[in-house]
């Protein structure tokens, strides 16, 4: 298997970085070098950007506005998009239910949802989880019973990112108890903005308000909000997650860490030596390359092998993507927290603003300030999208038969 690029692809990935040199706008480029997080105005100023350049959606049907790129110029664009590093379009729009709907979604629904998830004019959430059904998440209680033209919506979801936002949330609720519990799921698409809908925040222990709790309670939600056939989501839930997995190895995101950790390493000391050239320490980070490398590798073999999969079907070789990539994120603020050192430990969150920041003296470095709530945010990364136990499950019965 050839993994080298062609000077056609080599050309495109000069393209697409002119491009978000001469079009994001540097404050929030520094957001995305400094580790902070770009807020709902920052993406979607830069998802509207995208789209009118017509780079919103790459991995959808040229007809519903896709670029048509083939997945090695799909793969090229996201790992120049992260490692730039640039804003990602809103993931639970442009990876999760779009292409859902795209796929499996009626004529009418294409053409009210779609146009609006790639222009960002709809914020999405994702209404999986649930208190005891997390990793487990076919066991969920979140029940739907069809009464004439509605569904009655009755339920909790939990750890909904970015809920507090969303104008609309994609569920998965349980329309038949009687069956095998995977075969009495179905997938609506409910408007937030329904009576009965409660969003609670959950605050997370970087101080952020990130993840939320949504309540329903005798929610109506119109029968043309279903998505494909009734008891068929666990099918469509798959074909979700198997995008997601893929997306979440986030190699990109790793490059730019680990330029960044470099460069913060050259500038910090201990006694008169950088810490960049303490031997143990470039021993880590060595190391920390070398299976970012592998990583790459794996994640180019698995896009090459899209040309030839069946359409709509996941490939259980994401999970190997999904457990390495979490690794190797946490690994890099592990990393990050070695150079920082006790300038980790003043923190003030973002959500208090730059007025409280500006009344406190600075501590440190202005960079050093997000390392320790990145450190303790990213240990989520192994366990959502299915817990990195579960992926080993996925490869061991997919991939290994056993």
């Amino acid at each position: 298997m050839d993994l080298r690029f062609t000077p056609e692809e080599r050309a495109f990935r000069q393209e697409v970085r002119s491009f978000f040199q001469d079009n994001l706008p540097q404050e929030i480029r520094q957001k995305m070098i400094d580790g902070r997080h770009p807020s709902k105005d920052d993406i979607v100023t830069w998802q509207k950007i995208l789209n009118t350049k017509g780079w919103a959606v790459p991995n959808w049907p040229v007809e519903w506005g896709g670029t048509g790129w083939d997945p090695v110029r799909q793969y090229i664009f996201l790992d120049e998009l992260q490692s730039f590093p640039a804003p990602s379009p809103l993931q639970f729009g442009v990876y999760m239910v779009g292409p859902v709907i795209a796929q499996f979604g009626n004529d009418d629904q294409k053409k009210h949802f779609l146009p609006r998830i790639a222009n960002l004019d709809d914020w999405w959430c994702q209404g999986f989880s649930e208190p005891g059904s997390g990793s487990d998440l076919a066991s969920l209680k979140t029940k739907a019973v069809r009464e004439g033209d509605h569904y009655i919506v009755n339920g909790q979801k939990t750890w909904t990112t970015l809920g507090q936002y969303a104008d609309w949330i994609f569920c998965l609720v349980r329309t038949d108890a009687t069956v095998k519990k995977q075969e009495g799921i179905s997938f609506l698409l409910i408007d937030m903005k329904t009576p009965g809908i409660t969003v609670r925040p959950i605050q997370t222990i970087d101080g952020g308000h990130e993840v939320n709790e949504v309540f329903f309670d005798d929610v109506k939600v119109p029968v043309e909000n279903l998505v494909g056939q009734e008891n068929k989501g666990w099918d469509y839930a798959k074909f979700l997650l198997g995008n997601e997995r893929t997306n979440i190895a986030r190699v990109g995101v790793s490059k730019q860490r680990i330029r960044r950790l470099k460069e913060l390493a050259a500038l910090e000391r201990v006694g008169d030596t950088p810490i960049l050239e303490n031997p143990r320490f470039r021993e880590k980070l060595a190391a920390l390359e070398i299976e970012l490398k592998a990583l790459e590798m794996t994640q180019l073999r698995v896009v090459a092998a899209e040309r030839t999969r069946e359409k709509g079907k996941p490939d259980p070789a994401s999970s190997i993507l999904k457990i390495k990539g979490s690794e190797i994120q946490q690994a890099t603020t592990e990393l990050l927290l070695e150079v920082v050192g006790p300038y980790a430990l003043p923190y003030v969150p973002e959500d208090e603003g730059d007025e409280a920041l500006s009344n406190e003296p600075p501590v440190g470095p202005d960079w050093a300030g997000p390392a320790a709530p990145t450190y303790f945010n990213w240990r989520k990364i192994s366990i959502y999208g299915g817990s990195n136990e579960i992926q080993k499950n996925i490869i061991a019965k997919a991939i290994l038969g056993l």
